[in-house]
């Protein structure tokens, strides 16, 4: 596993300088803890800049970006024109003279024409100069389906940005990882894909603004569930899905582990293999495609790791292979919890391997049987 580069400020904005063990805690949504994550680090630091379509007076579309035109300024938090790759451009050479932009790209799919400066000039520029001109650059994306988009709003685009070497994607879904993610991914001296879940912007926890709580640092999935059934191996707007499905495959004698990657570059394949390791089973659930999407090559880096454990083949419960569909019909396209207990059922729990283990010589791979 790989851990991000953090730059300077990264000791008091990785969401672990403060405890949260003596403030007051009370709901907040992901929206509001994404917007005090950048309205901190635009105080602490005079190098985070703000830009993007709509970001300064509307305080973007999701108001994510709200206020902080009126507190820092248009030089700081800024309008900018309707074109992708000129913003991302833009950012390119602000980095490159010492500046850390954050650059938000109104909805997933807006985001493709400024593919070329990602994949050509942000992924690339600290290789291309041996490492002496890092781009830290955060690019905030809305991204994922659930509510009621339509075409090019509900994109789920992380295989692309995972297949592209030279960038950090991640991918928060709590409260505290929105705060504690975001700060650390603008301090971190490598470019950091954002992406952000919509349909999770306006869930709440309880939280403080004043002392966030400590979260693991980028590179670092996090177990929200225990279980010794089978892991489900998921990340944004499916783990809300998991705890779910989690929860009602209790009633059919399923105690279902739930990881949340958080992290979808750099990899946590220890925590990740550690959770199959002990359950034997796993599947891995996304909005995303399920052909050449991130399934693919999770389930691959399992497989790989955990051949001898594994009682079954990993699974997936994806989006189906098709463009987003229209906002009547998107609910039989993402992934819910009937889907992922039909796919938990079928990991193979009545076999002539978990039956009669004496057959093959000994009790089986694990020593486990049935559910």
């Amino acid at each position: 596993m790989t851990t991000a580069t953090t730059g300077k400020s990264a000791g008091r904005t990785d969401g672990k300088a403060r405890g949260g063990a003596g403030a007051a805690r009370k709901p907040a949504t992901m929206a509001q803890a994404l917007n005090r994550a950048m309205r901190d680090a635009m105080a602490e630091d005079p190098s985070v800049h703000v830009l993007g379509e709509d970001v300064g007076t509307l305080g973007g579309v999701f108001r994510i970006t709200d206020g902080l035109t009126a507190e820092f300024g248009e030089d700081r938090c800024t309008d900018t024109p309707l074109a992708e790759a000129g913003i991302l451009g833009t950012a390119v050479g602000m980095a490159m003279y010492g500046l850390r932009p954050v650059v938000e790209m109104q909805f997933d799919a807006f985001a493709y024409p400024a593919f070329e400066q990602l994949l050509s000039h942000v992924a690339k520029m600290r290789n291309r100069t041996r490492g002496a001109m890092p781009l830290p650059i955060t690019i905030r994306v809305p991204y994922g389906g659930g509510i009621g988009g339509v075409e090019h709003h509900s994109d789920s685009s992380e295989a692309y940005y995972m297949a592209t070497p030279g960038l950090h994607v991640v991918t928060p879904a709590t409260v505290a990882d929105a705060y504690g993610m975001l700060r650390a991914a603008i301090a971190s001296d490598d470019p950091v894909v954002f992406l952000e879940p919509k349909r999770l912007y306006w869930s709440k926890a309880d939280w403080s603004p004043d002392e966030p709580e400590a979260v693991e640092p980028i590179g670092r999935a996090r177990v929200r569930r225990t279980g010794t059934s089978a892991t489900l191996v998921t990340y944004g707007p499916s783990v809300p899905v998991c705890l779910e499905a989690a929860e009602a495959a209790r009633e059919e004698g399923w105690e279902l582990e739930v990881v949340d990657l958080r992290s979808l570059v750099p990899f946590d394949d220890e925590t990740v293999c550690a959770s199959v390791r002990r359950t034997g089973r796993a599947v891995v659930v996304h909005e995303s495609s399920g052909f050449g999407g991130p399934g693919g090559e999770i389930a691959a880096r399992i497989t790989e790791r955990c051949f001898h454990h594994l009682e079954a083949p990993v699974l997936r419960v994806a989006g189906f292979d098709v463009p987003y569909p229209p906002p009547m019909l998107e609910r039989h396209h993402l992934p819910g919890v009937d889907r992922v207990l039909d796919a938990v059922a079928r990991l193979q729990w009545e076999s002539e391997w978990t039956e009669r283990p004496e057959a093959f010589g000994g009790a089986g791979a694990s020593g486990r049987g049935g559910r």
